[in-house]
């Protein structure tokens, strides 16, 4: 087991029992390509930034490493720092998607395996149950899950997790089979819909760890303005950090780091651990009070309140999404953020579903927003929305 470090906390990871640092070590930003390269084809820089980083981690007490197959060169390059280390000093996970066929989940077992030279996998998860049809293979007699336990059988894979991007009911579904160790999933201030399945979670006593709560939870390594003041004396990562980790049902954070320096503002955060609950509550007092005199509480509270979700629009509009990004914008500034999300509709198949509204005037809108209180607003703002934030199409960072 890993030791633990002066100004680290820690948190029992579930049924795992891992002592979990409440900050990991994310593996998505680090690497050379998003595609497999030979170890000849990485810049030396590259390989010694990479190792710089796992050796800062470690340092300050973050022992959890994640990467997955689908990070590109990632696995390689990290397999040749983590083969060097003593195996009791980290916890390694690694994330391979669900494939109908698991003899393709098992091939793709045996290159990251490869890839990262080690004895075991402490934690594996399967990457990306985003909806009911990736679960349902997942789980079937025979499928990818079966072919974990053969390899968890065999000892070359300790615990079995699932990471996702889906709805909360997919999520609860998957939590509920009883069929997994931990979960990785997306809940941060901004976006808080998925604690149902934080509590089912702890129910089942599974580990619960936040995926991107500093990209895909505002953007917060570059805020706002406004989300600055509010925070303040905290800077909005902070203030997410200690929002976050204030719930005992949440074990760790990913920080998606690229540098050894990208663990310093998160290190610095916890010197207000002691404090935590009254700088959260501050922030949110004022955060909420810019919401109010913006866009109304009772708006962004329920504005989401009698919307189909994307599958069930015409063109698959994703009508929740985007009046989210728009009260995020409207009330808290943050305009870079929603365009950067906006921009992934359309581009990003079931890991960010649905469309764009460039399609709004060939929908009869009237229909689809019968059961919605909010339905002379949402119109106008969804055309807003496209106009402020349509730009060049995004895409997944593995997909670049």
């Amino acid at each position: 087991m890993p030791h633990s470090v002066a100004g680290m906390h820690y948190r029992r990871f579930g049924k795992t029992e891992l002592s979990m640092p409440v900050f990991s070590c994310g593996g998505m930003r680090y690497q050379h390509k998003w595609q497999d390269v030979k170890k000849d084809d990485v810049p030396e820089t590259n390989q010694k930034n990479l190792e710089a980083t796992i050796h800062r981690a470690l340092e300050v007490g973050i022992h959890h490493i994640e990467t997955a197959r689908g990070y590109g060169s990632s696995e390689m390059q990290l397999g040749y720092v983590l083969r060097n280390l003593p195996r009791d000093s980290f916890i390694l996970q690694t994330k391979i998607g669900p494939s109908e066929d698991p003899d393709e989940f098992l091939k793709n077992f045996e290159t990251s395996f490869d890839y990262l030279g080690l004895d075991y996998i402490d934690l594996l998860g399967i990457h990306g149950i985003n909806e009911s049809a990736l679960l349902d293979y997942t789980l079937k007699k025979n499928g990818c899950l079966d072919a974990a336990r053969e390899l968890q059988k065999q000892g070359r894979v300790r615990h079995i997790g699932f990471s996702t991007h889906g709805s909360t009911d997919v999520i609860c579904r998957a939590i509920d089979s009883g069929e997994f160790d931990y979960v990785n999933l997306h809940w941060y201030w901004i976006f808080q819909n998925n604690w149902p399945a934080i509590e089912l979670a702890a129910k089942k006593d599974l580990g619960v760890f936040i995926i991107s709560p500093n990209d895909k939870g505002g953007r917060l390594y570059d805020p706002s303005p406004i989300l600055e003041d509010c925070c303040a004396p905290l800077s909005p990562m902070a203030f997410n950090d200690l929002f976050c980790l204030s719930h005992p049902q949440v074990h760790t954070l990913s920080i998606g780091a690229s540098r050894p320096s990208d663990f310093d503002a998160h290190i610095e955060a916890l010197n207000s651990w002691d404090q935590r609950d009254s700088l959260v509550t501050e922030a949110q007092t004022r955060l909420h009070h810019q919401i109010e005199k913006t866009v109304g509480m009772d708006w962004y509270e329920n504005h989401a309140e009698g919307l189909p979700t994307w599958s069930d629009v015409p063109k698959n509009i994703n009508f929740k999404l985007i009046t989210w990004l728009w009260t995020l914008h409207q009330s808290l500034g943050m305009t870079e953020y929603a365009k950067a999300r906006y921009n992934m509709l359309g581009n990003a198949g079931h890991w960010f579903p649905g469309e764009n509204a460039e399609q709004m005037k060939a929908i009869d809108l009237e229909a689809v927003l019968k059961d919605s209180p909010y339905k002379s607003e949402i119109s106008e703002r969804l055309f807003e929305a496209h106009q402020l934030f349509k730009a060049e199409a995004g895409k997944r960072l593995s997909s670049v």
